[in-house]
């Protein structure tokens, strides 16, 4: 396992970075899982970096618009750091593993065998990309209820909205959330995902897969897969009119996240060519382009509004 440079890497995180950490924090209970925790942060990292050297000549090629300042483009990124090199292998890994763990021995004490798509489909024993396959067409699934009643309900559009906020949006917006909509989405995914029996190892694979595509469809360029292409995966001009300005809160489209079929079953799918603008009016300026903690903060003034107002405005 520590032969490949992913392994190396993961191993010098661990041993210089997490268990130092875990030590000060009276945390080394910890340690035992420390190495897989590093591992998905370095996977997390080149994920990054393969998204960016994807995204970024797309961007260059073919881009919606050209902007003379992007500086707010830059705290985006630093969304994309914090949550896929930091928070995501955390909650994705450790915090699953141990619900996980905690769940299955549950069941396990009462005499429940721990629930697997294998089992309840012995067609997909063995068959280890169609099990990832089918479990990410479930957890995607699952992710479109998800943002679909984050525009239906007051006080949850309210943090959404700092996702929608950007007038710039760019592949780095994918992550740009509020903390609170990230803990709401992190337990959602976490639920579900417990519940069809992911394997804690593929669990956090499967985010990342996803979280991929997810990043080209926020991407600033001029891109369709086509009539065909555009139904069997969401694309950047797909994707796009979700964030339109005339789309924001309860008055979207398009709320897949990689698959576009529960958008097309449901009767929320705009195939249109336009391309449009994005931003949300309703929202503070802060939302768009303050700092990172500029943001956070006007997304829980919005919340705390939120409850006393009977609109998106």
């Amino acid at each position: 396992m520590m032969d490949d440079p992913f392994g190396i890497a993961a191993g010098w995180v661990q041993e210089y970075l997490l268990i130092p950490l875990l030590y000060r924090l009276g945390l080394m209970s910890w340690e035992d899982i420390a190495f897989n925790w590093a591992l998905f942060a370095v996977y997390g990292a080149c994920q990054v970096a393969i998204t960016f050297a994807v995204c970024l000549p797309l961007e260059r090629w073919r881009p919606v618009e050209r902007w003379p300042d992007s500086s707010a483009v830059w705290v985006d990124a630093l969304y994309t750091v914090i949550s896929r090199v930091g928070v995501l292998p955390l909650v994705t890994f450790v915090l699953f593993y141990r619900a996980q763990v905690a769940v299955n021995g549950a069941l396990a004490d009462h005499g429940w065998v721990p629930p697997t798509l294998e089992r309840l489909f012995p067609l997909l024993l063995g068959q280890q990309v169609l099990t990832f396959l089918v479990y990410a067409a479930i957890l995607d699934f699952a992710d479109y209820w998800r943002h679909w009643l984050a525009h239906r309900f007051r006080w949850w559009w309210a943090l959404h909205s700092l996702h929608h906020a950007q007038r710039q949006m760019t592949f780095w917006s994918d992550d740009r959330n509020h903390l609170l909509d990230d803990a709401i989405a992190f337990v959602w995914f976490g639920v579900i995902a417990v519940l069809i029996g992911v394997p804690p190892l593929q669990f956090p694979l499967l985010v990342l897969v996803l979280r991929f595509v997810e990043s080209l469809s926020h991407a600033n360029v001029r891109l369709s897969f086509g009539w065909f292409g555009d139904r069997l995966l969401i694309s950047p001009r797909f994707h796009r009119a979700h964030h339109g300005i005339k789309a924001a809160g309860d008055r979207s489209c398009n709320y897949g996240a990689v698959l576009p079929w529960w958008d097309m079953l449901f009767r929320t799918a705009d195939f249109g060519g336009e391309y449009v603008a994005t931003g949300d009016p309703g929202g503070e300026e802060a939302l768009a382009t303050g700092s990172y903690w500029q943001q956070q903060w006007a997304g829980l003034r919005r919340f705390g509004r939120a409850f006393h107002k009977r609109s998106f405005s």
